[in-house]
């Protein structure tokens, strides 16, 4: 049985509203707005049975987890744990990030742009804060994990020690520190299947849907610059074989009718949101679904992408597991736990999946180039593509590689949101993975957890 992890970030501070460093400072507390999205979290978390609630110490994570634990029913024990404080920055805490800036404009951008290898220099000695704050994740990780196998278990953090919880427990490296966005309680899930360094699934990450009208948008706002695309990775909804537990691969299975269902859900989620470009797999199940989302966006043409095709795989596909098995001994816990060294009989491998995903992609960001300079400003774009592909985009994305792919859950009618702060050239940063709520109303991905 899984150990389920639910991480959440504080709720808003007043030193977030004046934009200033917090760090281990103590003397940021939530705002009424703040523990408002507090009590919003423990609604979406009424009904899941949790057997153990830790936070940091600080004051404004463990104002947001009391708040939560006093309207869970019933209520967890709730535990500080010091291997949650935030990230050590004893040299800008207190000081607004426009000072920052403007007095220590180099290592403000290493600290932005190689945070693996920014350090203050400390009468101590030298410090390296996100390197030191990835020793402390693991550090709770290893605690956490052993003493709550086959739990549930959430926890309150903050910005820094939430994403490197995250990298660490997803093997993402530490340059990436800045990828993965955390909003004021923001929501992720993750499953472990055992100890830190076993298979392990990010459920999702950084649902805010939760927050309602307190959150703004139907997906995070990512911090920072605004000179980027903005791309929305959604996958096809359900057909009848996802739903049977037949692998699809290559033939064309239309969506079933709880997978029209979902793509109209998805395109009501979507329908504010101001999209400028789309681009499909040209099977039948994408298509369908983007032309759904595309009904709420009037004259925009659906581009089709071959290199957005789902993973080839060949004799395997129409099968069930059992048959494949029986057909192709241990072949199939092979693809389960080492998918980056099985050749699909008569179709294709990983590489080559995650070699045209990259194509696509390319794709996709010329076309939000090519239209942001007749624009003059940075577009949106969607793309609607398959489980597999998804899964490949991401890891590309995060810097890990087909040895990964099992790490990132893609759920029929999913939503996830990427965008580039810095431009298209720069790294990406994931606002939000894997985005559900539309569907079930929960922050549990409940789709069909059938074959891709």
């Amino acid at each position: 049985m899984a150990t389920r992890v639910i991480l959440i970030r504080h709720g808003q501070s007043n030193f977030n509203t004046r934009r200033i460093i917090q760090g281990r400072c103590d003397q940021s507390v939530l705002t009424d707005l703040g523990r408002n999205q507090a009590t919003q979290v423990a609604i979406a978390l009424q009904g899941l049975a949790i057997d153990a609630f830790y936070c940091s110490p600080l004051q404004r994570a463990r104002q947001t987890a009391e708040t939560i634990c006093q309207q869970l029913q019933p209520a967890p024990p709730l535990t500080t744990n010091e291997l949650l404080r935030e990230v050590d920055l004893p040299l800008w805490e207190g000081m607004a990030v426009s000072d920052v800036k403007a007095q220590f404009p180099e290592a403000y951008d290493q600290w932005k742009h190689r945070p693996h290898e920014f350090s203050m220099a400390l009468a101590s000695g030298t410090h390296f804060p996100v390197l030191s704050l990835r020793e402390q994740a693991k550090a709770f990780w290893e605690e956490i994990l052993s003493r709550h196998q086959g739990q549930t278990v959430a926890l309150v953090g903050h910005n820094g020690i939430n994403r490197c919880l995250l990298s660490t427990a997803l093997g993402i490296g530490p340059d990436r520190y800045h990828c993965l966005l955390q909003s004021n309680c923001g929501i992720s899930v993750l499953n472990f299947a055992g100890s830190l360094g076993d298979a392990v699934q990010l459920e999702s990450m950084n649902l805010t849907a939760h927050l309602g009208a307190l959150g703004g948008s139907a997906v995070p706002k990512p911090g920072g610059g605004d000179r980027g695309p903005q791309l929305l990775l959604v996958r096809h909804g359900e057909t009848e074989w996802n739903r049977q537990g037949r692998f699809q691969g290559q033939i064309d299975v239309p969506l079933n009718e709880t997978g029209h269902g979902q793509a109209a859900k998805v395109g009501n989620f979507l329908k504010d949101v101001a999209i400028d470009f789309a681009f499909s797999s040209p099977m039948a199940r994408p298509k369908a679904t983007a032309e759904a989302i595309l009904a709420h966006h009037s004259g925009l043409e659906l581009g089709l992408l071959d290199t957005l095709k789902e993973i080839g795989h060949g004799l395997w596909e129409g099968k069930y597991e059992s048959e494949i098995e029986a057909e192709y001994p241990g072949l199939l816990k092979q693809w389960q736990t080492h998918p980056e060294t099985v050749q699909m009989p008569e179709g294709e491998n990983l590489q080559q999946v995650f070699d045209r995903a990259e194509q696509a992609w390319a794709a996709v960001l010329a076309q939000a180039g090519e239209g942001a300079t007749l624009a003059d400003r940075p577009l949106t774009g969607l793309v609607v593509a398959h489980d597999a592909v998804n899964k490949a985009l991401l890891c590309q994305l995060t810097g890990l590689g087909p040895d990964s792919i099992w790490r990132f859950k893609q759920g029929n009618g999913g939503v996830t949101a990427i965008c580039y702060p810095d431009g298209p050239d720069s790294l990406p940063v994931l606002q939000a993975m894997n985005i559900t709520h539309h569907l079930s109303g929960t922050i549990l991905d409940k789709t069909a957890a059938g074959a891709l």
